[in-house]
């Protein structure tokens, strides 16, 4: 009853001292006491504890011994609700826009089937004359497109070989790295700098860069590219690039680390 006083009183205040308290068990692996919590977020104990006795009644939280909390099952299956409903194509596209607006060049969101990169959406101001492998639906090896080497990195060196043995490493173009060694070497460096580069290897006159966009589990589930003519490619497109595939990659609950490679 007290709780619901308080937030007839000032609906507005309890709510902000709610995700007060979620947003500090969510920093928290393990259980906080009332003690820690009300310390960490200036709050009263007694005030934290009324907040968080509500929130347990409706499972936001779970009081897993006497005077100790953690976040609540509840979180998750709201979490795994939202995630079903929103998926990445819808959540890239503003971004996509934004993308190709900045620079003026056409923004490909790809996903990788079997051996393959397939082109599931596209955004251009018809700047840029791309080709059938841009075009939605299209596909493309994965050793001859940026994005497709950033799947074949994700799986990593010790498969190359294997996806060569499949492929044959066909080559589209005279630049396409149609060797083991050529394309171990780009994967090496696309690991340092954390994107990845085309050049004229699918097509000549078109070059790409990439970055891979990673879901809540860290998976790598698609890639964000930038297509140009060959002249208009500028180095510091690769940067900018890799920015936008990380928002989208955090707006689909994936959370930055330390890893080293493409992210």
């Amino acid at each position: 009853m007290a709780t619901r006083r308080n937030a007839a009183k000032n609906p507005i205040q309890v709510v902000e001292r709610m995700m007060r308290l979620l947003d500090l068990l969510a920093q928290h692996a393990e259980p906080l006491g009332l003690k820690q919590i009300a310390q960490y977020t200036g709050l009263h104990p007694s005030t934290a504890h009324r907040i968080l006795s509500s929130m347990s009644v409706d499972r936001l939280v779970d009081r897993v011994e006497p005077g100790a909390y953690r976040l609540g099952m509840r979180l998750l299956e709201l979490g795994n609700l939202v995630k079903s409903r929103i998926g990445v194509r819808e959540l890239a596209l503003p971004l996509m826009r934004e993308l190709n607006a900045r620079t003026g060049e056409t923004a490909n969101l790809s996903v990788r089937h079997e051996d393959e990169i397939v082109y599931v959406e596209r955004t251009s101001s018809g700047r840029s004359a791309m080709r059938v492998v841009h075009v939605i639906g299209a596909r493309a090896p994965l050793h001859v497109t940026a994005a497709g080497k950033l799947f074949l990195l994700e799986e990593g060196f010790a498969r190359l070989r294997d996806y060569a043995g499949r492929t044959g490493l066909a080559a589209l173009t005279r630049n396409t790295l149609s060797s083991v060694a050529l394309l171990e070497r780009d994967l090496e460096r696309i690991q340092r700098q954390g994107w990845a580069t085309d050049a004229e290897e699918a097509e000549m006159g078109v070059r790409c860069v990439a970055a891979g966009i990673r879901d809540d589990a860290g998976r790598l589930v698609a890639a964000l590219s930038l297509s140009t003519p060959a002249d208009r490619m500028q180095p510091k497109w690769g940067q900018l690039v890799k920015d936008t595939a990380d928002r989208i990659s955090r707006s689909i609950g994936h959370l930055p680390t330390t890893r080293i490679g493409v992210a």
